[in-house]
């Protein structure tokens, strides 16, 4: 996400852009097995002509990102963006 951001000109280095996931994990057949994962991320500092690109980042990123690729098929992957 960060490499998306950088890449339209918007800073989302030096703590400006944060995650944080949530996991939901049940017991199958006695196993933990993780189903979703939510991953919030918050922007600060975008200048509001730049919002819609982050936006725009924001929608498509999980399509290139490598985490994303390889569990998406089998955990639920859902995000989003807060702009502080």
């Amino acid at each position: 996400m960060g490499g998306a951001l950088e890449a339209r000109g918007i800073d989302a280095s030096e703590g400006r852009l944060t995650s944080e996931a949530e996991g939901a994990v049940v017991i199958e057949e006695k196993v933990l097995v993780i189903k979703r994962i939510h991953v919030r991320y918050r922007l600060s500092g975008c200048p509001d002509d730049k919002r819609e690109a982050a936006e725009r980042s924001h929608a498509f990123h999980a399509s290139r990102c490598p985490v994303a690729k390889s569990i998406g098929g089998c955990i639920a992957i859902t995000t989003e963006l807060e702009f502080v």
